[in-house]
């Protein structure tokens, strides 16, 4: 029974902090510039600070509570907060070079990963877009649309930086939530061509 337990608070906070995420993305999209990944930027330095104020403070005093917020919620929210905290839990022990080696690592052996990733799937022989990100899709593009009050007033189709409020295209300009053909901007378009 317990564990049925943890399962459907994990589930719960999960699913909240995810529609947290997107949703949250999806209005700091609406008012920034597509020049720089603001939605991304402040989800991960507010999830790290919303992850540490609840971990530390112990406000939260039931288990499950906890492991709804924390491990639930924030994690659907940022899994950024955890790498944080592992790393000033090294620090914290004095450990100033695995801090480096953590945060470096990540991030190299990250950008690595989705290298090798993206041969892989080439090399079985994706029928995919040469360009990772070529092949990623808005959701108003797969049939989603967001509330009117979320679109933006230009003309034309919904802009997927306004929908989708999450990781995006540089090359293209349009953000994009993760799966299929984004729309992208004619700039953009004449880049990748040449």
């Amino acid at each position: 029974m317990e564990t049925w337990v943890k399962v459907a608070v994990l589930s719960v906070g999960g699913t909240l902090g995810v529609n947290a995420r997107y949703w949250l993305g999806v209005w700091i999209n609406k008012w920034t510039s597509p020049q720089f990944p603001w939605a991304t930027f402040a989800i991960n330095v507010s999830g790290s600070f919303l992850f540490l104020t609840v971990a530390l403070t112990r406000w939260l005093p039931h288990p499950n509570i906890r492991l709804m917020v924390i491990t639930g919620f924030l994690g659907g929210y940022t899994t950024f907060s955890t790498f944080e905290y592992d790393s000033m839990t090294l620090w914290e022990r004095g450990e100033a070079g695995l801090v480096a080696v953590n945060v470096a690592g990540s991030i190299a052996a990250g950008f690595v990963a989705v290298l090798l990733g993206t041969a892989l799937a080439h090399g079985l022989g994706s029928a995919g877009p040469s360009k990772v990100t070529a092949g990623m899709r808005a959701p108003e593009s797969q049939g989603v649309t967001p509330p009117p009050s979320l679109q933006r007033s230009a003309p034309g189709p919904a802009s997927p930086r306004a929908a989708t409020g999450g990781v995006e295209d540089r090359r293209s300009s349009s953000r994009t939530g993760g799966c299929g053909d984004s729309a992208r901007s004619e700039p953009a378009a004449r880049l990748s061509e040449r």
